[in-house]
């Protein structure tokens, strides 16, 4: 069984094409991690207008999704990421989470 988490993150100006590319060669000891933490079926949307970008992905019921911050990879693609979106101390992306108000399975 898994579950739904959504969130928004924001770019900041004249990195999309930048952003875009880093995702398109993401590292594979990155993706590699985020499968064995139970992360499945992520996809991050932008909004060209507003630099907003969407994040949707499923989660394991054995997940460890709340490890990550702690694992060296991930603190890697944080620093590799920040100075293109706004980011926490330690680089990790601001993060607000999106209510859901509709899913059609």
């Amino acid at each position: 069984m898994t579950s739904t988490h959504a969130f928004r993150m924001q770019l900041k100006p004249g990195v999309v094409d930048e952003y875009q590319a880093r995702h398109d060669a993401i590292w594979p000891e990155l993706a590699a991690l985020l499968h064995e933490s139970g992360i499945r079926d992520y996809s991050i949307f932008l909004d060209e207008e507003t630099l907003s970008l969407f994040a949707v992905l499923k989660l394991t019921d054995d997940n460890r999704r709340a490890t990550l911050p702690e694992h060296p990879v991930m603190k890697r693609w944080w620093d590799y990421m920040a100075p293109l979106m706004e980011v926490e101390p330690g680089n990790k992306p601001r993060e607000w989470a999106l209510k859901p108000v509709f899913h059609q399975p």
